[in-house]
C-alpha cells in the first residue's frame, strides 16, 4: 500500500526520520518497505503490510502508531466529532440485518441537508498521492477515512432507497446487480448483499450499487460503517473478481470497535467540507467484543527469545503499542487492544516484544541440545532398495492417478463382484476419478497406450498406495512393473533379481488362485500368470496382461507385468547375507528341450532338474516356449539352459555328459514328458 510521509507525520509528535532512514527502521521492525519516491513535496512510502496486520496497520493512522512505537515518539490520533443527534425532516430509516453471523455490527449516520461539491484541494492532493482519484466531497470522504483510520465507510443516497429500508442478507442464486463501475454481474449464493423494496443496492463490503449511488443532486446521505464477516468477503471478492481496497481491509478481518471512530472521523471531514446534520444513529451490535488478556512472565520471555529483558522494558515496549499492561512482580498481564486481531496467545506477545526490542539485539548462540539421529524407518528403507534394483535393472519410474474411472470398469473387464471392493470417492472432481485404485498395474496398462508410438520397449514400474474395500478399508503400498515386447519369464528374471538384492532367496512362483482383494483373474492371460511366494506367504502376482484388456487400448505389444505387496517385503527382507566367492572354475552350460501336457507347470520342470543334477547344477533357465501346430494338441514345448559348475575342480566333457543324461532319464522317467534331442 502507498503511504503519505506528510501525512504520517501529522501522527507523530515531533520530527520523523528521513523518508530512507524511516524505511529502513520499518523493514527491520515491522513491514518491508518495497520503495520510496519524491511526489512533489512530499515522499510516498510503497509499504508491504502483511495480511495478518492489514486490520490494524493498513492504514495511515495505524501505521503511524507502529512509526511512533518504533522511534520511541508520541502518537497522535485522529481527529473525530462525537455525532449528536438532531432534529430534522427525513423518515426514519429501517436497517434489518437477515445475516446476523456474517455482520458482527453495524453502524450507520444518517445526515440530513448535505452539498455535493468538489473536494478541498488538501483533500484532493492527499488522495491522488496515493493513488486514489478525487470524486467529490462526500464519496472523497470514504476514501479518506479508509486510508487514515482503516474503517472502509460506504455511503447511499437517502432518497433513492425505497419506503426508506434496508435488508442485509445473503443473496441467492443468480440474482443480479449493477454496481459502482458500470458491470452487471450474476450472483452466486451466500455473498453479503443490502436490498431495499425487491433492488439490490449493495454488494456489501466489496462494491456499492449504482441505484443508490451519490450524485450531484443529493441532499441527504447515509454513511456506513459496518463490520463483515472476513471469509464471506473474500469468496465474494474472488468469485467476482471485483479486488477494492475496502474488500482487501474486509477479507483481513477488522475491529467491531472501530466503525464507530471511523463515523466519527467521517463527521468531522463533512462539517469541513459538505454540511449536514445527523439526524438519526442506527447500531446494531447483538454481542459486543471484550478485551483479551494475556499474562506473560519476564523468564517465559527470556526462554522464548534466547535474551533477558527486564519486566518495566516490557511495559515499555508494548505499551506505545496499544497494550495496557500491568505489573506484579515477575509476571505482567497485558490488555491487547481490540484492533489487534493477529495477537491471541502468549506467544504473540513474546513476538511483539522480540521485533520491538530488536532482533539484531539478540546474540546468536549455538544450540546446546544433544542431536540425536533419527529411528530408521525401514518401510522407506526397502523401497529405496526396491527402487535402486529396478533402476538397475533398466526400468524407469512413472508415477499415475490415484484414481480410476466409471470406464475403467468396463476397460479392466471388472466384474460385479469385483466392482463392489473399489472404494468410491465422495466428491470426485470427474467421473474420470470417481473410485481409488484398487492395483497399479490399470493405470500403467494405460500409461503403455499413450507412449507406444513413441517407443519400441518400455519398461516402468511405480510404488504407491492401492485400496479396496472388501468387508473392511484396505490401504496397502504396492511396486508394480511393466515390460513389453518380452516373454513373462524375462520379467521373472528382474523379479528374481530385486528379490535378491533384498536378501530373499527361498521365493518361487505357484499356480495363480486370485481372490477379489489381491487380484483380479480378469486381468491376466489365465495361462501366463502365477503367485509370488517367499515360502507359503503370497506376496504379489506376475503374468501376462490379458490380450483383451490389451485390444481394448489398442496395444499390439505383448504386456507383462508384476505387483507386489511392500508391506510383505520390508516383513521379509533381510540386510544380512552370506558371502560366497565365486568359483574360479569355468561353468558348462547344455540344453534340453521337453515336451509336457500344458498344465504341466515350470517349476516342477526346475525341481526336477536341480534334483537330479544336485550340487553341480549351478542354475537353470528357461528360455523358450512353444505351443503351436507342429506340437501335438494338449501338450508344450520347453527349451531350458543348464549351467553345470563345481567349486572344487573343472568339469570334463564325459561328467558333464554323465550329469546331463542323468538329468534327461530322470525326466523321462515321467510317462508324460518327453525329452527331444
Amino acid at each position: 500500500m502507498l503511504f503519505s510521509y506528510s501525512w504520517l507525520s501529522e501522527y507523530v509528535k515531533g520530527t520523523m526520520l528521513k523518508p530512507d532512514k524511516l524505511a529502513d527502521l520499518l523493514s527491520l521492525r515491522s513491514f518491508e518497505v518495497e520503495g520510496v519516491e519524491k511526489k512533489g513535496s512530499d515522499w510516498i512510502l510503497d509499504i508491504d503490510v502483511l495480511p495478518n496486520r492489514a486490520h490494524d496497520a493498513l492504514n495511515h493512522s495505524g501505521m503511524a502508531r507502529e512509526i511512533a512505537a518504533i522511534t520511541q515518539k508520541e502518537f497522535i490520533p485522529f481527529v473525530q466529532k462525537k455525532a449528536k443527534v438532531e432534529k430534522g425532516s427525513l423518515k426514519p430509516l429501517k436497517v434489518t440485518i437477515q445475516a446476523k453471523a456474517q455482520v458482527p455490527r453495524y453502524i450507520s449516520y444518517v445526515i440530513e441537508g448535505i452539498k455535493v461539491e468538489p473536494s478541498p484541494k488538501w483533500m484532493r492532493d492527499r488522495l491522488e498521492s496515493v493513488g486514489i482519484n478525487s470524486i467529490n466531497n462526500i464519496v472523497d470522504i470514504t476514501n479518506y477515512v479508509m486510508l487514515e483510520t482503516g474503517q472502509p465507510l460506504h455511503v447511499f443516497d437517502y432518497d433513492t432507497i425505497r419506503d426508506q429500508k434496508m435488508l442485509v442478507r445473503l443473496s441467492k442464486k443468480g440474482e443480479k446487480i449493477e454496481i459502482l463501475d458500470g458491470k452487471n454481474y450474476t450472483l452466486a449464493p451466500g455473498l453479503l448483499v443490502i436490498e431495499d423494496k425487491g433492488r439490490l443496492i449493495d454488494l456489501a463490503g466489496v462494491m456499492g450499487g449504482k441505484l443508490s449511488a451519490v450524485s450531484n443532486t443529493t441532499k441527504n446521505i447515509i454513511f456506513q460503517a459496518a463490520n463483515f464477516d472476513p471469509s464471506t468477503i473474500y469468496k465474494a471478492r474472488k468469485e467476482l473478481g471485483i479486488i477494492t481496497e475496502a474488500s482487501t481491509i474486509y477479507a483481513s478481518g477488522i475491529d467491531s470497535n472501530l466503525g464507530e471512530a471511523g463515523l466519527e472521523a467521517a463527521l468531522s471531514l463533512l462539517k469541513k467540507t459538505g454540511g449536514g446534520k445527523v439526524v438519526q444513529i442506527i447500531d446494531i451490535y447483538p454481542k459486543k467484543e471484550t478485551s483479551r488478556k494475556l499474562n506473560v512472565s519476564v523468564s517465559e520471555v527470556e526462554e522464548f527469545l534466547g535474551v533477558k529483558i527486564s519486566a518495566a522494558e516490557i511495559q515499555r515496549i508494548l505499551t506505545p503499542l496499544g497494550f495496557s499492561v500491568s505489573k506484579k512482580g515477575d509476571s505482567l498481564s497485558a490488555t491487547v487492544p481490540s484492533r489487534r486481531i493477529d495477537v491471541s496467545i502468549v506467544e504473540d506477545i513474546m513476538e511483539e516484544i522480540g521485533r520491538m526490542y530488536g532482533y539484531e539485539k539478540i546474540p546468536a548462540v549455538f544450540p546446546s541440545a544433544s542431536l540425536l539421529p533419527p529411528e530408521p524407518n525401514l518401510d522407506l528403507f526397502w523401497q529405496e532398495r526396491v527402487r535402486n534394483s529396478l533402476l538397475e535393472a533398466g526400468f524407469t519410474e512413472v508415477y499415475s492417478y490415484s484414481f480410476i474411472g466409471e470406464k475403467d470398469k468396463e476397460l479392466f473387464q471388472y466384474s460385479l463382484k469385483d466392482a463392489k471392493t473399489l472404494v468410491e470417492v465422495t466428491n470426485p472432481t470427474s467421473q474420470d476419478f470417481k473410485y481409488l485404485r484398487s492395483t497399479l498395474i490399470e493405470n500403467m496398462t494405460k500409461a503403455v497406450e499413450k507412449n507406444q508410438k513413441n517407443f519400441s520397449k518400455i519398461k516402468i514400474f511405480e510404488m504407491g498406495k492401492v485400496f479396496s474395500n472388501k468387508n473392511t478399508l484396505k490401504e496397502r503400498t504396492m511396486v508394480s512393473g511393466v515390460l513389453t515386447a518380452e516373454e513373462f519369464y524375462v520379467l521373472k528374471g528382474v523379479v528374481d533379481f530385486m528379490l535378491e538384492r533384498l536378501g530373499i532367496s527361498d521365493a518361487w512362483y505357484d499356480e495363480h488362485k486370485a481372490t477379489p482383494e489381491q487380484s483380479r483373474v480378469s486381468l491376466w492371460n489365465s495361462k501366463r500368470v502365477a503367485e509370488i511366494k517367499v515360502g507359503q506367504e503370497e506376496i504379489g502376482f506376475l503374468g501376462e496382461v490379458s490380450k483383451g484388456i490389451l485390444s481394448k487400448l489398442k496395444i499390439t505389444e505383448k504386456v507383462v507385468a508384476f505387483q507386489i505387496d511392500m508391506d510383505k517385503l520390508a516383513t521379509l527382507a533381510s540386510e544380512e547375507s552370506e558371502w560366497q566367492p565365486t568359483s574360479k572354475y569355468p561353468a558348462v552350460i547344455r540344453d534340453i528341450a521337453l515336451l509336457v501336457p500344458q498344465d504341466v507347470k515350470v517349476v516342477d520342470v526346475l525341481n526336477a532338474v536341480n534334483s537330479a543334477g544336485a550340487k553341480l547344477v549351478r542354475d537353470v533357465d528357461l528360455f523358450d516356449m512353444y505351443e503351436g501346430k507342429e506340437i501335438e494338441a494338449g501338450m508344450k514345448s520347453m527349451a531350458f539352459h543348464v549351467i553345470y559348475q563345481s567349486d572344487e575342480k573343472t568339469l570334463t566333457g564325459k561328467e558333464v555328459d554323465a550329469i546331463h543324461l542323468k538329468i534327461i532319464k530322470s525326466l523321462n522317467d515321467n510317462p508324460s514328458w518327453e525329452v527331444r534331442e
